[in-house]
């Protein structure tokens, strides 16, 4: 049976590290480590980067790796970009267990923009409230757009404030509508920015900004590169035991 490395950090990553543990497989669960407290994980864990390509493909060698599973963030370019690369070199066969991505229903309100700065330019000439759900990172040219009010949604407390003003809320998902309603109308957000991650956990501010008539700028996922795609735990663990011939 060939040692699995799982790149995780998104719920998906979560399930399959379950799947792989109920079912005795060798495997090591690998996080960026932007989450100060991540919680616990039914595996082996490492935590950080691999130093690019070449130090991804050293791993792989010396870790005597026979797959990989890419459950990173879908935002997450850079690790998917080097996975794919290292792979490649190294003859390691790559699969990523990847959400399907948002789309807009009736009564969705969406702007769509390529990246954060794009969000940030598309801001309404009136200041409003922004509810700007995309994280830590990305925040930048949002410091630029002076006027506005900011509410960041954080699962660690920031070690210094992230953009001037803004009101920090802590918190980890999933989140409910029930719950991101309150916080809309407490805040009086008039204006929601998103990554469209897709996934369950997070998709309550976009069913509660449709039910308060709010306009969201959504930032599209990053291209990803050619690679398998599987969309269900078991389609990966039949990937694992049949096509990349690891056995069961």
């Amino acid at each position: 049976m060939g040692r699995v490395l799982l790149l995780g950090g998104t719920s998906e990553a979560n399930a399959l590290a379950g799947a792989l543990a109920e079912a005795g497989w060798p495997a090591v669960y690998s996080y960026a480590g932007r989450v100060a407290a991540p919680r616990a994980r039914p595996l082996p864990v490492r935590v950080g980067g691999f130093g690019g390509v070449e130090g991804l493909g050293a791993y792989l060698r010396a870790e005597d790796i026979a797959a990989v599973v890419d459950a990173t963030h879908p935002f997450a370019a850079r690790i998917s970009a080097n996975a794919r690369a290292a792979c490649a070199a190294e003859g390691v066969p790559l699969i990523a267990f990847e959400r399907p991505a948002w789309r807009a229903g009736p009564g969705d309100r969406w702007m769509h923009v390529a990246d954060p700065a794009a969000a940030a330019a598309a801001l309404p000439p009136e200041p409003t409230t922004v509810f700007l759900a995309i994280g830590k990172q990305g925040l930048a040219p949002f410091a630029a757009r002076l006027g506005y009010r900011y509410l960041l949604r954080l699962v660690d407390p920031p070690e210094s404030p992230p953009l001037a003003g803004a009101a920090v809320v802590i918190a980890r998902g999933p989140f409910t509508v029930a719950g991101d309603l309150a916080l809309m109308r407490a805040h009086r957000v008039g204006l929601v920015v998103a990554k469209n991650s897709g996934g369950a956990g997070a998709e309550a501010k976009l069913i509660a900004a449709r039910d308060l008539g709010l306009p969201v700028i959504m930032i599209d996922r990053p291209a990803s590169p050619d690679r398998r795609v599987a969309g269900t735990v078991a389609e990966v663990m039949r990937w694992l035991a049949h096509e990349a011939c690891l056995g069961v």
